[in-house]
């Protein structure tokens, strides 16, 4: 799809802006979650949480090894499920 074809979807280019604005306001926030996750616990606070343990192994470890994938993984599927309402809202759905 062309960015007039988007456009076009749109019933202004307001409301174009406005839906771009939500949408990056989103996926930052999203982001910023995954970098917290992933570098945060992954690497800047792992020695603090290495001491507690998940089945077997140092939390520090298991966010650098595992933590910052499934959370990769929730976060997508929470994007989905917002952008799904996003188009709702903008009434640009594709049914």
């Amino acid at each position: 799809m062309t960015c007039k074809e988007m456009t076009m979807a749109f019933e202004s280019k307001e409301q174009a802006k406005a839906y771009w604005k939500e949408n990056l306001s989103t996926m930052a926030y999203l982001l910023t979650i995954w970098f917290m996750v992933s570098f945060g616990a992954g690497i800047l606070f792992v020695d603090v949480l290495n001491n507690f343990q998940i089945g077997g192994f140092k939390l520090g470890f298991w966010f650098s090894q595992q933590g910052s994938i499934y959370t990769f993984v929730v976060l997508i599927f929470v994007y989905v499920v917002r952008m799904n309402a996003l188009d709702r809202k903008f009434n640009v759905q594709e049914d």
